[in-house]
């Protein structure tokens, strides 16, 4: 990665995120104030998944602790929050006094000054930074120092439905390939009942289909850029990539692909419609919780296939930052820190259960007998999974980026919506693969050209 700061940078690919800004009116004027008296109102961005709203129900338990400060939630689903976070942070409008970021935002905005250096607060409460995975705690520090904490770390892997293979006589293998994976989904793919072979995300947006796919691409030794940011979309490992991920899902995917996030690959597993599902591994807060799920007690749980490499996961958390312009830091740090904390993990399992408590974040989650007990099937794999991501080498060829599921540069966020929705696409049939990588190819090379001007 270059070292040269680009202050500009992140501004400037904020420009195809037009709408944002439009976004962002209808909470203009409503960020963090006070609530009169001695209280406090504190104005919390999150992604509107299943972990995030079981925060949202809990909130009893910090207004308990807390009496004088008052939360009030932007719960939205990911393309959305995404934007309106990034234009409220990168533009310093204040309207958010915590955040909910990942460690794509965390790095770049901490060296671009747009979030509050969490490590004082660490080390004055007590709070225990400790104890965080060290994949997890190091992919959201900036110099050393914590930015952002996790709510919930994740790698990727794939969840396969047992009973389903049973009837087939068909078996998982230890460390399945992706044409292993293909293979199985065309015999497992039934449509008179319903059941689709695989489910794989397809809906536009950098955060959705881009994230199982680039590790799929990166697995398959392909790359977005040689070492000089001459953009590689049209190469035969990218190609061979792409029309892999695409006929998959056209030929054994779940209908209406093209339309499908993580929540709607979620809800199909989740109700019995697909064999097999390559994602995020905090899916198993859902998949395995009896309130939500029908097919608990059935899954069995495999490593992110492989093609060329011999690991094929990606690194990602979900994580929540104080931004620069927050009036309310001391306050913010309170409501981040009880969101985060040990004691939280165990106010959800009492509530919900140890099924429901936000995974992959914390070695005391794992490592306590009561997760252990209820996640046997997934735990092992889900760490070790962590363990192995390595975003710094994302394939088995040189790359100017680190990140696996995403390019860790600013202009991500544009290109990578743009080339997603190139992508799904072509899953909708609406053009080839080879349109949609040649139209993409000149998106990244317009980045990538710039890149070059630094060398």
């Amino acid at each position: 990665m270059p070292t040269k700061k680009r202050p500009l940078r992140p501004l400037a690919a904020l420009g195809a995120l037009g709408t944002a800004a439009a976004l962002l009116g209808g909470c203009a004027g409503a960020g963090a104030i006070a609530s009169g008296g001695d209280g406090t109102t504190l104005v919390v961005a999150i992604v509107s998944n299943p972990q995030m709203e079981d925060a949202i129900s809990l909130q009893e338990d910090f207004t308990q602790e807390y009496p004088n400060i008052d939360v009030r939630f932007v719960s939205l689903p990911e393309n959305e929050a995404r934007a309106k976070i990034t234009t409220s942070v990168a533009t310093g409008g204040g309207e958010f006094d915590a955040v909910m970021v990942s460690n794509y935002e965390t790095r770049q905005w901490a060296e671009f000054g747009w979030l509050t250096n969490l490590q004082p607060y660490i080390e004055e409460s007590g709070y225990d930074d400790g104890d965080f995975l060290g994949p997890i705690r190091e992919s959201l520090s900036y110099q050393g120092d914590m930015y952002s904490v996790p709510f919930y770390g994740e790698s990727s892997f794939l969840v396969y439905r047992k009973d389903l293979f049973e009837e087939a006589g068909l078996e998982m293998p230890a460390d399945p390939t992706w044409q292993e994976i293909a293979d199985l989904a065309a015999k497992l793919d039934d449509p008179e009942s319903g059941t689709a072979g695989i489910c794989l995300r397809g809906l536009p947006g950098w955060g959705e289909v881009m994230a199982p796919f680039n590790s799929v691409l990166h697995t398959f030794g392909g790359r977005w850029y040689d070492r000089r940011w001459n953009a590689q979309l049209t190469s035969p490992e990218f190609r061979e990539a792409a029309e892999f991920y695409v006929n998959l899902v056209q030929e054994h995917g779940q209908p209406g692909a093209a339309a499908s996030g993580f929540g709607g690959c979620l809800t199909h597993y989740s109700q019995g419609r697909a064999a097999m599902w390559y994602d995020a591994t905090a899916m198993v807060s859902t998949v395995e919780d009896p309130d939500s799920s029908t097919v608990v007690g059935q899954n069995g749980y495999a490593p992110a296939p492989v093609a060329e490499t011999d690991y094929g996961g990606w690194l990602y958390t979900w994580s929540l930052g104080i931004p620069a312009s927050s009036e309310h830091k001391d306050a913010a740090w309170k409501f981040v820190s009880w969101m985060t904390d040990k004691e939280y993990t165990k106010l959800v399992a009492e509530e919900y259960g140890w099924e429901r408590v936000p995974p992959g974040a914390r070695a005391s989650t794992f490592e306590t007998p009561e997760y252990q007990e209820v996640a046997s099937a997934y735990s092992g794999v889900m760490r070790q999974s962590i363990a192995r991501a390595n975003p710094q080498h994302p394939t088995n060829r040189a790359t100017p980026y680190s990140g696996i599921n995403f390019l860790a540069i600013p202009e991500f966020q544009d290109l990578g919506t743009r080339v997603s929705q190139q992508l799904s696409a072509a899953i909708a049939g609406r053009i080839t693969v080879e349109e949609a990588l040649r139209q993409s190819q000149r998106y990244a090379q317009s980045v990538g050209d710039s890149y070059k001007e630094e060398q």
